[in-house]
């Protein structure tokens, strides 16, 4: 391209040359002619001298891309031959592997055949004795008849009916073994399952009370509390549902009442109350509405992060915030969601060592008495309660079921349901877990005794045991042994229908037999 261009600009240079020597007539006109040929000669000539290198360049650069190309087509068909040769030696492995299990069918399909022929003749010889056999059984059963007088039906027919006898008594006996047997291993491996399970679980013991100390800078706060004529304490109490008590205690308010999620609401009111300064009942309205507020989001994260750690999923929203709750609730004393946390971790590991679903019976053991947090009240019973939320809460129907029986008011329809009762009751029942009042406490324990002392024969009776235990003492010449195994389980059939008890209490009779003789 460049050695045209020079060439173009040599001949317009000449032209230029030529049409300037026309119009010109001096006497340098021909001179210029002259040095404008010589100068369109030179131009021509390195035009031809840039065309012959950059001709050869040329060529050097096609050369090379034909080394390359030639090159790479090389490389190519040498893969393609590597590939080749690669998928004969594998064609002519499995050529010969075929050849081989080919030969290897071969030589089985001969023994198969051989075994076959002496199986043959085998079954030719044991036909011939099976024949041999019957004659001989036939000739042994006629001279049998002839001996004993009786058909060989006869015969049969007594002999089946005496070993069907002998089996029987033999069976029944074996039977009866076998569950003594059974009982024995069942009541030993319910225990270690018990006991494993409580082993692995570690829980709180109960320490909440129904009041609630708030503390103060200094006694003057206590005026300002009150406000003119009362009238801060009254609408304090009345936006919280918390009876405030303002008596001699230096530095120290009292906050009284069963429910902890009103105590709570009332505390961090107070706080806030005091620390502005400002205190009056639009105020204190504010306030408590703002401290309800707060309160709700933290049951939802109480709840959500409790759901977390025990790894239940896919709960229903209001089922989490119920379960929130529980964490401002008490039952005896104990904190209704440490305690149904407990529930639920014996409930996995019992629904574990038993081979259930151990996920199952966690959340079943978590949320079966959110009846105790409910938003409305209502006459229905806790577990019931329950019942109807989770199924309202889309539940599974054995979760629901669970929940609703633990307390013997809906009939058990899975396999989980027992265990979530057993659990309740391990985790209610164990000590320390529930804090009781010193006066039911001894009510009971006096109907205990009363209960026992009411039953003819009972010379002496004592609860024992954190009244656990009730152990009862007859006179030997009104009660036997068998009226003292029958008088224990009627006591406790009696305690169970009739009172009201915490875990479970053993009854044992003790019948002492003295023999008295007098030496003179």
């Amino acid at each position: 391209m460049d050695m045209i261009i020079t060439v173009v600009a040599a001949i317009v240079a000449l032209l230029i040359g030529i049409i300037a020597g026309k119009f010109i007539f001096n006497k340098n006109t021909q001179k210029f002619i002259d040095d404008a040929q010589q100068q369109a000669e030179r131009i021509v000539k390195e035009a031809e001298t840039q065309a012959e290198t950059i001709k050869e360049k040329k060529k050097l650069e096609a050369k090379e891309y034909y080394l390359q190309q030639k090159s790479e087509h090389e490389k190519n068909v040498m893969q393609r031959n590597q590939k080749l040769t690669d998928g004969e030696n594998r064609l002519k492995q499995k050529e010969k592997d075929l050849n081989d299990k080919t030969q290897q069918a071969q030589k089985q399909i001969q023994e198969y055949d051989q075994k076959k022929l002496n199986l043959d003749r085998q079954l030719e010889v044991v036909s011939k004795k099976q024949e041999e056999l019957n004659k001989q059984h036939e000739e042994h059963i006629r001279r049998l008849e002839k001996v004993s007088n009786l058909k060989a039906e006869d015969a049969k027919a007594e002999l089946i009916e005496a070993m069907k006898n002998e089996a029987k008594t033999a069976a029944m006996a074996h039977v009866q073994e076998i569950m003594e047997e059974a009982k024995v291993k069942a009541n030993k491996e319910a225990k270690k399952i018990i006991i494993q399970t409580i082993q692995r679980t570690a829980a709180e013991q109960a320490i909440e009370n129904a009041i609630t100390v708030f503390n103060l800078e200094s006694d003057d706060i206590k005026g300002q509390i009150i406000g003119r004529e009362g009238r801060n304490i009254r609408a304090l109490e009345a936006a919280t549902g918390v009876d405030l008590v303002v008596d001699d205690t230096p530095e120290a308010i009292i906050l009284s009442s069963f429910d902890p999620l009103r105590r709570e609401i009332a505390r961090l009111s107070l706080q806030r109350l005091v620390q502005d300064g400002r205190m009056h009942p639009a105020r204190i309205e504010e306030v408590v509405e703002k401290t309800k507020k707060q309160i709700e989001e933290q049951v939802m994260e109480i709840g959500e992060r409790t759901v977390i750690e025990l790894g239940v999923h896919g709960l229903h929203k209001e089922l989490v915030r119920m379960v929130g709750r529980m964490r401002f609730r008490s039952s005896y004393g104990q904190n209704l969601l440490m305690y149904s946390r407990e529930t639920a971790n014996l409930c996995a590991i019992m629904s574990a060592e038993l081979g259930l679903n151990s996920k199952l019976a966690k959340r079943a053991g978590l949320l079966h008495d959110i009846g105790k947090v409910p938003d409305e009240e209502t006459e229905l019973s806790h577990a019931l309660l329950g019942a109807k939320l989770a199924e309202k809460y889309g539940e599974h129907p054995s979760v629901v079921n669970a929940i609703g029986a633990h307390h013997d008011e809906m009939e058990m329809k899975f396999v989980i349901s027992p265990i979530i009762q057993a659990c309740d009751a391990i985790s209610g029942a164990r000590p320390g877990a529930r804090r009781e009042i010193m006066a039911s406490y001894l009510e009971r324990i006096k109907d205990l005794e009363t209960l026992a002392l009411s039953y003819n024969g009972v010379e002496k009776a004592y609860a024992i045991q954190a009244g656990r235990e009730l152990r009862v003492i007859v006179e030997a010449e009104k009660v036997s042994d068998a009226e003292s195994e029958k008088l224990s389980f009627e006591m406790a059939d009696k305690i169970q229908k009739e009172m009201q008890y915490p875990g479970q209490i053993k009854v044992t009779v003790i019948r002492e037999k003295r023999a008295v003789n007098i030496a003179r």
